[in-house]
């Protein structure tokens, strides 16, 4: 079996789906890598170094002509796809619930694609191959080095002969993996943290990180399916707005990091708690992406100074601003799930598996992940959910 690792070509993105580390396993379980050439080298992966590791560099064209398996990060472009074949596999973060429709154009062009974004996280054997986990650890991680860097004073509480300076007041909303990491960093940076998430669960977890858990009266837990928050009713929502405002008002660096699968990332940081922060305070919206942010005034992967000081940072590719280590890890993940996918130098597919289920999205000519194939189905009016 050939397995062919793809050139990023999405605008900034530095990472490489696969490293040269990993190639010896895949060796090991009869599958021969393909690299196309460059694929590597803004991660700090240079083509002689995948040579080294018996992989062979080759063209665009002969990467997709001669791969059973496309290995990558994002979704092939349609450029990309025009080049590949029925019945090849591509494996990366395909975002089915995002863009069902490009799912369903990939069904029709008989293309397998198994997408790491939907790994079962209640499943523990799936837990190296959570690319969504990895990633967001590296973005939490940078996350708070970005607002060190940005903030105006000092994260630690600092006693000098010229005076003390008091440490800064993190707020930490959503505390998934990212916000996590979010909150270990800014605590072994000196700072003082505060973290919130509608998920009560979460409370040891934080507190275990030596931070404090804000608790609201608003909204008492709303834990959702899979390990994700479920989405607030609107009386929750404008409820536990209120709360936030005021306690939003007090900090110096606010990281928000909550999203809700396929869906557009909840309005946590609203204009009228921005204004009400002082100046000089910075917010790092680790949801921003195309369907909004956490925060009403991100502009995604720009940086907005308000008319009072405070600075927003919206970047939507976190991970990809440390491609090194975030390719590594990715890298990890995705030979994980091939290994468990591949016996004998063949890909079998066992449906019953419900790591299997939950991941292939096409199939045969069919999106078969039941997520996807819901929000295809036609609406009353004649649409699709989607």
């Amino acid at each position: 079996m050939k397995v062919g690792v793809a050139r990023e070509t999405a605008p900034g993105e530095r990472r490489v789906a696969l490293v040269p580390d990993a190639i010896d396993k895949l060796r090991a379980a009869d599958i021969s890598v393909l690299v196309e050439r460059g694929a590597g080298e803004a991660a700090a992966f240079p083509d002689d170094s995948y040579v080294e590791a018996d992989a062979r560099v080759v063209t665009t064209p002969t990467l997709y002509a001669s791969s059973d398996i496309i290995l990558r990060i994002h979704r092939p472009t349609p450029a990309e796809l025009k080049a590949t074949h029925p019945g090849q596999v591509i494996i990366g973060m395909l975002a089915p619930l995002l863009d069902p429709q490009a799912m369903a154009e990939m069904a029709n062009l008989q293309l397998t694609t198994i997408s790491l974004d939907a790994i079962p996280r209640t499943i523990s054997r799936a837990q190296a191959m959570d690319a969504l986990s990895s990633q967001a650890n590296v973005g939490g991680y940078k996350a708070v080095l970005i607002a060190a860097e940005s903030f105006g004073r000092f994260f630690p509480l600092l006693t000098t002969p010229a005076g003390t300076a008091k440490p800064a007041q993190v707020l930490v909303l959503g505390v998934g993996v990212a916000g996590l990491q979010a909150i270990a960093t800014a605590r072994r940076l000196g700072a003082q943290v505060k973290a919130y998430d509608v998920r009560r669960e979460t409370k040891e977890q934080v507190e275990s990180l030596g931070a404090q858990f804000v608790t609201l009266t608003s909204v008492t837990d709303a834990t959702g399916e899979g390990g994700y928050a479920r989405a607030l009713t609107a009386g929750e929502l404008a409820a536990q707005q209120a709360e936030l405002n005021d306690i939003i008002a007090t900090q110096d660096v606010v990281i928000t990091t909550a999203q809700v699968p396929g869906r557009r990332p909840p309005i946590l940081v609203t204009g009228a708690a921005v204004e009400a922060m002082g100046p000089g305070s910075i917010i790092i919206d680790m949801a921003a992406s195309e369907l909004g942010g956490n925060c009403e005034l991100s502009n995604p992967d720009k940086v907005t100074i308000t008319a009072n000081g405070v600075e927003i940072h919206a970047p939507t590719n976190l991970p990809s601003s440390m491609p090194t280590g975030a390719s590594t890890f990715y890298s990890r993940n995705i030979s994980n799930l091939l290994l468990s996918f591949v016996k004998a130098g063949e890909l079998r597919l066992d449906f019953d598996d419900p790591v299997i289920a939950a991941t292939v999205i096409t199939h045969g000519g069919k999106v078969v992940q039941e997520a996807t194939r819901k929000l295809l189905q036609p609406t009353p009016r004649g649409g699709v959910k989607a």
